[in-house]
């Protein structure tokens, strides 16, 4: 043999193979992981179960009553939150006003019913209407100038605004319009009384 040869065997002899992976250092990492993110979701829970709490003082959602008249406007879209008026962070969860949803809406001379698949249903009397306006976002949902419906009304002693997308944008400003007449027509009446 030469001593090129030897040198060579000598050399793939010391050389050492890849190092195996510790695999029970990777599952227990990965299950420290999982554990980390339930915690996190169990924490968050726990704080839409407080929030709820906290607004446990908030009546009863009014259900539509029956024979509404013909409707106004109706339009198909997303429900996107209440929150508080004024207070587009202050998200409202009590009585199921916090769960996204698609939405079907309607507006009559009797109030706005709102048709929620998944989520309950409610229903805003005219009288506690009190105006709508084209915004750009609500409590974790943000959208481009004008993208969202937001409709104020009275609930108890609270006002809420409720966050609204059409599938078809250009419905908005229709809605602005007639909910706006609607709560000056109801406020006129009110004031002659």
């Amino acid at each position: 043999m030469t001593p090129a040869v030897i040198q060579l065997a000598a050399e793939a002899a010391e050389r050492k193979s890849a190092e195996v992976t510790d695999w029970g250092a990777r599952i227990a990492w990965v299950i420290g992981l999982l554990v980390f993110i339930a915690f996190v979701y169990w924490l968050m829970r726990q704080g839409w179960k407080w929030r709820g709490a906290l607004q446990g003082g908030l009546p009863e959602l009014p259900a539509a009553p029956d024979g509404l008249p013909e409707h106004r406007l109706a339009l198909t879209g997303r429900y996107h939150g209440s929150t508080t008026a004024g207070q587009w962070l202050d998200r409202i969860v009590a009585h199921g006003l916090g769960v996204r949803s698609r939405v079907e809406l309607t507006l009559t001379d009797a109030g706005l019913q709102v048709v929620r698949p998944g989520a309950g249903d409610f229903f805003v009397p005219a009288a506690q209407l009190r105006g709508a306006r084209l915004d750009k976002g609500i409590a974790g949902k943000v959208l481009t100038e004008g993208g969202l419906l937001v409709v104020t009304w009275a609930h108890g002693d609270t006002l809420i605004d409720s966050g609204f997308r059409s599938d078809r944008a250009a419905e908005h400003a229709a809605w602005v319009e007639a909910i706006t007449s609607m709560n000056h027509t109801t406020t006129t009446e009110g004031a002659e009384r």
